[in-house]
């Protein structure tokens, strides 16, 4: 294929993904929305003036940028997670399979779709954010691409879970078990500065630490991690996850019976 022909490949995937998430937008873009709206109402104002400020803020102001990068993962994975399992499910895959497009760029059009719908949803919360405070963006430059690195990081984990999944049940289990702790302990509610140092190293084992703070540095300038660290670590998952995801497409893993 030349360089045309992948890009109406790669753009077909990437519309098609994004008309899928939209058209049920009631599903997929609504509920996250008000799930945040609750936290800002019972975290940031209910609980927050009786926490005081954290990191030199207010709790409602720290936590905003926690709660925005919690719905860029939860959403940029689960919209690769179950729109390729249920690729496979109706057995369209093979359509896929037999064509000629080469494996990278289905792989690259699934997690663009991932990442349109997380970086959309997260857009949303940010919006609704500015009800409960007021946003001043630090660093844009951080910000915005430590949002599109996350999304790209889980719609890459989707699209392994999906490769792996067998049945329905197996698209939530990595969500319930792993994804949602991951997500409550790596930083969102509080600094990790607030732990005894043992936990301070084993909180730094968990990758959405890194993610988190790193948006919040370009939110707020505030971080309890090194920012280049932070986005070395982003970078090196990516690699290792697109490198895994690749590989398992081109075995058929799951996916040829």
């Amino acid at each position: 294929m030349n360089a045309h022909q992948i890009w109406i490949a790669f753009t077909t995937i990437v519309v098609k993904e994004i008309r899928r998430f939209t058209r049920i937008w009631a599903q997929t873009m609504l509920p996250p929305a008000i799930t945040m709206a609750l936290y800002f109402v019972i975290f940031g104002n209910l609980i927050g003036p009786r926490i005081g400020e954290m990191g030199g803020y207010d709790y409602m102001s720290f936590i905003v940028p926690g709660l925005i990068m919690m719905s860029v993962i939860t959403n940029s994975y689960a919209n690769v997670v179950s729109s390729f399992f249920s690729l496979k499910f109706q057995r369209s895959i093979e359509e896929i399979l037999v064509s000629p497009v080469p494996n990278w760029v289905v792989l690259s059009g699934y997690v663009a779709g991932g990442v349109a719908r997380g970086v959309g949803v997260g857009i949303i919360v940010t919006l609704l954010s500015l009800f409960f405070t007021d946003l001043v963006v630090h660093n844009v430059l951080v910000t915005a691409s430590m949002v599109i690195l996350t999304a790209i990081v889980f719609s890459l984990g989707g699209f392994i879970n999906a490769v792996f999944a067998t049945k329905f049940d197996d698209i939530s289990i990595v969500p319930t078990f792993v994804l949602t702790p991951l997500t409550y302990l790596g930083g969102v509610f509080y600094s990790i500065s607030l732990l005894p140092e043992f936990w301070q190293n084993v909180s730094q084992a968990n990758p959405i630490l890194y993610m988190v703070n790193a948006f919040r540095y370009g939110i707020l300038g505030v971080s309890d991690i090194d920012i280049r660290f932070a986005f070395g670590m982003v970078i090196v998952f990516i690699v290792l996850l697109f490198s895994t995801a690749l590989f398992l497409l081109s075995k058929g893993k799951g996916i040829r019976s």
